[in-house]
């Protein structure tokens, strides 16, 4: 019963972020603000991260792909559609949830028990949305960028690593990038970030918001954010998937 009563207060909380605004010019101000903390400053991970775990997917397929029945341009190609199709919507969501959910969390839970957004209410502000809907707005939006940025430096990644310990020649490694690409993965990778933006901002304010205690609970709520936010993330990644790739 716990698990339905958290479930209506995170949707009637929804209801009150996408409510009229009453200053746009008061959000649209907290917006930017919100896309530079939340998605600019998390470009350093994702770029990081992707060459990286590129590098490294582009030795494995060459280890697995040693048998010479199987041309070497395969390299190139398992590593972009793994790229494509998962690692840059879905690990870099689970990723991104350890990051930008706990700080989200952090920052709304400490307003809560310090009584900031008590002051929020007696002056008349509608405090969730004011607070929450400038962090879904912002993530929802940058996270797109963040997944063509990962794609691309995980394909830049490889391309470095392949090439550099002999296991892929340059040229092949083009070759298996450009072999049978498929548009509509990209597609398909790109609308999963959406729904995983949105999951990644509004479950890490859900649990800061109706955050009570002291500081020692908002440490313990950014933790609950954070691992309900990963399997909500899962759950809905195998959902789309089997609606979008059908």
């Amino acid at each position: 019963m716990n698990y339905f009563f958290h479930i209506g207060r995170y949707f009637w909380m929804l209801g009150k972020v996408f409510a009229r605004p009453e200053k746009h010019k008061m959000y649209i101000r907290q917006l930017f603000r919100e896309i530079e903390g939340l998605g600019i400053n998390s470009v350093g991970i994702v770029v990081i991260i992707s060459l990286f775990t590129g590098g490294i997917m582009t030795i494995q397929f060459a280890y697995n792909l040693m048998n010479p029945i199987f041309p070497t341009y395969l390299i190139g190609l398992g590593t972009r559609d793994v790229l494509i199709l998962e690692f840059s919507s879905t690990i870099l969501a689970l990723i991104l949830a350890g990051k930008i959910g706990s700080n989200i969390t952090s920052e709304i839970g400490s307003m809560k028990v310090t009584e900031q957004i008590d002051s929020l209410e007696i002056m008349g502000v509608n405090s969730i949305s004011y607070l929450i809907l400038p962090k879904i707005v912002a993530v929802v939006f940058v996270f797109p960028f963040l997944v063509v940025l990962s794609i691309f430096f995980g394909l830049v990644g490889g391309l470095i690593v392949g090439p550099f310990v002999g296991v892929v020649s340059l040229t092949e490694y083009i070759d298996g990038i450009r072999y049978l690409f498929v548009p509509y993965y990209v597609t398909f990778s790109l609308i999963k970030s959406l729904f995983f933006g949105f999951l990644v901002s509004s479950v890490p304010a859900y649990f800061g918001y109706f955050v009570q205690g002291g500081a020692l609970e908002v440490g313990k709520a950014s933790t609950r954010a954070v691992v309900n936010t990963n399997i909500l993330i899962l759950l809905f990644d195998l959902i789309l998937t089997r609606l979008l790739l059908t």
